[in-house]
């Protein structure tokens, strides 16, 4: 199984001239992996073939147009969680310790909820972990799929294989509530520039002991489900809730 959750990561990430001339090699690895199911194994081979047959620049902008451009297709976990800022920022302090308490070392230059790089921490770990941590993004990934599935994109094999590999259902009700989120126009530029220029994310300090592990990042990667809350102040007549 690790094979297979590194061969998907390295096909989720940007493609490069390296990955497009790798797939002998990428075969040969899922090949080799005799814990992953032969229905994961041929999507996951398909995409490999599929990559491999694009000219490089013509995967790159298929990768953009659908992933860089496109944010509730977007590659980071966390994105798809309607939480707060707070809470996104804390959730991706979390598991950038845990990756660090594994010896896991992360690039700079990611986000540690980007998913090629969860997947390639995935690959590091036992299948007990493995279960754990896939079945409380699998909702995540789910819902990335059936948004990829109505583009009709070959990237829909990636996350039908995470899918079997999880091995149980994900959340129907959690799935839904991410696909409330309207899907995004990669062609509608002004759209996009007023999304991403949101709030940004904060990254503050854990707090406390506990405050890291798949625990705490399942606490985090649910924070959609819990209600806002509640402003106790009584509001006066002719006084706005913030005035």
């Amino acid at each position: 199984m690790q094979n297979t959750l590194k061969v998907i990561s390295v096909l989720l990430s940007y493609p490069s001239k390296e990955l497009i001339g790798a797939a002998k090699e990428l075969h040969a690895a899922l090949e080799a992996d005799k814990e992953t199911s032969q229905t994961a194994k041929a999507w996951v081979g398909a995409l490999i073939d599929d990559i491999a047959a694009h000219d490089i620049y013509d995967a790159q902008e298929r990768y953009v147009l659908l992933f860089d451009r496109t944010r509730t297709n977007s590659l980071h976990l966390f994105e798809h969680v309607h939480g707060e800022s707070r809470d996104r920022g804390q959730a991706m302090v979390d598991l950038a310790a845990m990756y660090e308490r594994q010896g896991f070392d992360i690039d700079v230059r990611e986000l540690p909820d980007y998913i090629p790089m969860f997947l390639e921490y995935l690959s590091t770990q036992s299948r007990e972990e493995i279960d754990n941590l896939l079945d409380q993004t699998l909702h995540i990934m789910v819902a990335i799929r059936e948004r990829l599935q109505k583009r009709k994109s070959i990237y829909t094999n990636a996350f039908l294989a995470l899918e079997n590999m999880a091995g149980t259902s994900a959340d129907a009700k959690a799935v839904a509530q991410i696909l409330e989120e309207p899907a995004d126009d990669p062609n509608d530029l002004k759209a996009l520039d007023k999304i991403w220029e949101e709030e940004a994310v904060a990254f503050g300090a854990g707090q406390g002991n506990d405050a890291c592990g798949p625990d705490r990042l399942r606490t985090q990667i649910r924070a959609h489900n819990r209600p806002p809350p509640q402003d106790p102040r009584p509001q006066m007549n002719g006084e706005h809730k913030n005035g």
